[in-house]
């Protein structure tokens, strides 16, 4: 491929090709900038995390209730689904003051960093990061649950149906998927109107006739079922609170709306929170519809953890007719579809979350930098990872998962009434002792859940989440403090800058293995340092190499001395770092460059061909005080070319190019139309400007930098269009500051131009017309999630 840059040939990389091969084009970064969402369709596509929950749920309850309460479970369903409904309500009601406050991203981790800092923001951030991880898993899971249920053949290989769909989301996520839109609106809406037909339906039939009741005690497969009197013998507090907890699960995704407000069309905190009211009205009439049709059909949870009740339930509703069979595979159909698009969710908001903390230095920087698709590859591949090993970990069990799920999702919801409540006491805006006491009570209940949770689900998996949660929080206090350490480190650079070692000598050791191009252009690199000593330097591992070397040195009649250094234990990393430090003992105020000459083959070839033995030594070097270590790389496959034009090498190099050049194509256009937009008529080219003349012109800003003359500094901006680019210098005090890389400004000034240089201006008037790292941030909805 070539650039628009003199038509330089910039081959690619293996991993180039591959990336094009399978995520498709690069994106630039013009193409971040996302729609703003409906209410209708932001309802439905921000809102699945949260209704599918009534898929899993209520029969988590029941899981835990029957072997102990017997058929009381069905009594005691009905209450500790009024209370889950009452925490719903209220944590409904605390984040409806959330969107109001908040309406970037961020949710509660935002809300705790703006309040309380960014440290204790660390208790949310760790709280989240674990529950995206188990959202994905049980998501996934309960979308196979539902799978296997209609077609049970497949329950053997429910793990590995699981694992598949997670690995999909993920190659479906790094190619740019868009959690925004009606095509996830759809699961959501399918999902609510069949589940909602079971009720109506459901409840008609048991008020006028009466539903079909199964008999728990008799199924081969269910969960066992306590035979005493349960409200008595079986139900203590803690099953009661275990089975609460349980059914706590239901409430995940409550949140989502709250993370993703940029993402509503303005006034976006009042859509956000009609949007948020909406979906947990939905939410809690499906949970109380399907809790009371589980309690009037006593539909059963299996060992096997399929079939789902909920299938049950929709399989008693309906009947076996042929209406009934077509209404039961389509709600088989919309909770799988449901289930799967919530765990995606989690694909947008842990990697978006991710950079929210690396932005504030406590996870590491590589989870800031979007990717091929301009998506956070490194996050959603780190997501994959960590989900896939909880999964094989639990054996693609939801029953597993749930003692693990909901602390993560009820620690957010107190940290987020928690900033609120500190919001209101510092903002005191009218009305704000109404909102405390809301967001304050959502505080307390939520905290007092996560303590029920963590007690009474301990011995069944939530210590893990126990554990690892201060573990994770440790270590992102851990990160932070070096981040703080290096950035100290810095700072005292800048305030108390000491001043500039003045060395005496300087000498320049060229490392060489074997004499050959890489080797001659490091040695002529070397001598264009004009070092007081030039010196090449071989490591002997084997006797007749070295002797090889030395010989082919003195038959090519070079100048630069070579010495032999013997390497007994072929430690080459050890022998170089002794060497340079035994060269500096010499002359303590000597400073040593050391070059490592790499020879650079075809992109398919060049691993094969070369090891790291470079890296390895540079790093090496690196570690001695007054020593520097470069790399010289030298592209031997162009030498090949030139000398050999017509050899079979060269027939394989052309055709790779040809791959390079398809799966590159039209790139170089899109990068070239954005860096150059089409002016628009009511300006000139930049071409077209006159010295001396007033003018107004339309181009994106490439290149900005800062430039000091005379005790002064200047802003220098590259500007240009697809005629051409210009040169603008601001003066101090004359404006610029504000003018970034990848905006698109309109300038008008009077064109200038000395010699044969470029036309410039100086200190023009300009404006901003577009700029893509702000549309960036208002409004990209690839970061649709819970964050």
């Amino acid at each position: 491929m070539t650039t628009s840059a003199g038509k330089l040939r910039i081959p690619l990389s293996v991993g180039d090709i591959a990336k094009r091969v399978f995520l498709g084009k690069p994106l630039i970064t013009e193409d971040l900038a996302g729609e703003k969402l409906s209410n209708p369709v932001a309802l439905g596509a921000l809102s699945p995390d949260a209704v599918s929950s009534v898929a899993y749920g209520p029969e988590q309850i029941l899981i835990e209730l029957l072997p102990h309460a017997g058929l009381a479970a069905f009594v005691l369903l009905l209450p500790i689904t009024g209370v889950i409904l009452l925490i719903l309500a209220l944590v409904a009601a605390s984040y409806r003051q959330v969107v109001m406050a908040y309406t970037r991203a961020g949710g509660s981790y935002v809300v705790a960093r703006d309040n309380f800092g960014p440290r204790v923001a660390q208790v949310a951030a760790a709280a989240l990061l674990i529950d995206y991880v188990v959202t994905v898993a049980v998501q996934a899971a309960a979308g196979t649950v539902a799978v296997v249920s209609a077609i049970p053949v497949l329950g053997p290989y429910s793990l590995a149906i699981t694992v598949g769909v997670v690995l999909i989301i993920c190659y479906a996520n790094l190619r740019g998927l868009k959690e925004a839109g009606w095509p996830f609106a759809i699961a959501t809406y399918a999902f609510v109107v069949m589940i909602g037909l079971t009720i109506v339906v459901g409840v008609v039939r048991e008020i006028f006739w009466g539903l079909p009741v199964y008999d728990p005690e008799h199924i081969a497969g269910a969960v066992p079922v306590h035979s005493g009197n349960g409200l008595v013998m079986g139900a203590t507090a803690l099953v009661v609170l275990r089975a609460f907890a349980n059914g706590g699960s239901s409430l995940t995704g409550v949140e989502a709306i709250s993370n993703t407000v940029n993402v509503f069309r303005k006034p976006q905190g009042l859509n956000a929170r009609r949007v948020l009211t909406a979906m947990a009205v939905i939410l809690g009439f499906l949970l109380a519809g399907v809790a009371y049709l589980a309690h009037v059909t006593h539909a059963t949870p299996f060992v096997a953890e399929y079939p789902s009740m909920l299938s049950q339930v929709a399989r008693t509703v309906f009947g076996n007719g042929v209406i009934g069979n077509v209404l039961y595979i389509l709600v088989q159909t919309s909770s799988a579809a449901i289930l799967f698009t919530g765990a995606n969710t989690s694909f947008n908001g842990f990697p978006a979350l991710a950079s929210f903390v690396a932005e504030d230095r406590f996870l590491p920087r590589q989870l800031t930098k979007r990717g091929h698709r301009l998506v956070f590859s490194n996050g959603i591949i780190a997501l994959t990872a960590l989900s896939v090993a909880l999964l094989i970990a639990v054996r693609g069990s939801v029953n597993a998962l749930i003692p693990v799920f909901a602390i993560g999702v009820f620690t957010g919801f107190s940290m987020a009434g928690y900033g609120m409540t500190k919001h209101h006491l510092t903002e005191r805006e009218p009305g704000w002792r109404r909102r405390l006491a809301i967001n304050l009570s959502a505080a307390i209940l939520s905290t007092i859940v996560v303590g029920i949770f963590a007690v009474a689900k301990f011995t069944e998996g939530a210590w893990l989440v126990v554990v690892i949660f201060p573990l994770l929080v440790i270590m992102l206090m851990r990160l932070n403090r070096e981040y703080r350490a290096e950035a100290a480190i810095l700072e005292m650079f800048r305030t108390d800058r000491p001043e500039l070692t003045k060395y005496a000598r300087h000498k320049v050791f060229v490392f060489v293995n074997s004499l050959d191009l890489a080797t001659i252009e490091a040695l002529r690199y070397g001598r264009g340092l004009r070092a007081d000593e030039l010196i090449a330097v071989h490591f002997m591992v084997d006797a007749t190499h070295a002797a090889h070397l030395r010989k082919r040195w003195d038959d090519f009649g070079l100048d630069t001395p070579l010495r032999v250094v013997d390497c007994p234990d072929r430690r080459l990393t050890r022998a170089a770092q002794v060497f340079i430090a035994k060269a500096r003992n010499e002359h303590p105020d000597t400073n040593v460059t050391v070059l490592l000459p790499r020879r650079t083959f075809a992109p398919l070839l060049g691993r094969l061909l070369h090891d790291r033995t470079a890296d390895k030594i540079a790093r090496a070097v690196s570690l001695i005080p007054d020593a520097a270590a470069t790399i010289v790389p030298y592209d031997v496959e162009s030498r090949i070319k030139q000398a050999y034009p017509d050899t079979f090498e060269q027939r394989i190099a052309n055709e790779i190019d040809k791959l390079q050049a398809w799966v590159s194509r039209g790139e170089d256009e899109k990068v070239d139309a954005y860096e150059h937009p089409e002016r628009p008529a009511s300006v000139i080219l930049v071409a077209g400007l006159i010295s001396g003349q007033r003018a107004t012109v339309e181009g994106r800003v490439n290149q900005v930098e800062d430039v000091t003359g005379r005790g002064r500094t200047f802003r220098q901006v590259v500007v240009g269009d697809n005629s051409g680019e210009m040169t603008i210098t601001f003066r101090p005090g004359h404006g610029g500051t504000d003018i970034q890389p990848g905006q698109l400004l309109r300038i008008s000034g009077k064109a200038g131009q000395t010699g044969n240089r470029p036309i410039s201006m100086v200190d023009p008037s300009y404006q901003v017309i577009e700029d893509p790292a702000k549309a960036a941030d208002s409004g990209e909805s690839g970061d649709v999630g819970k964050t």
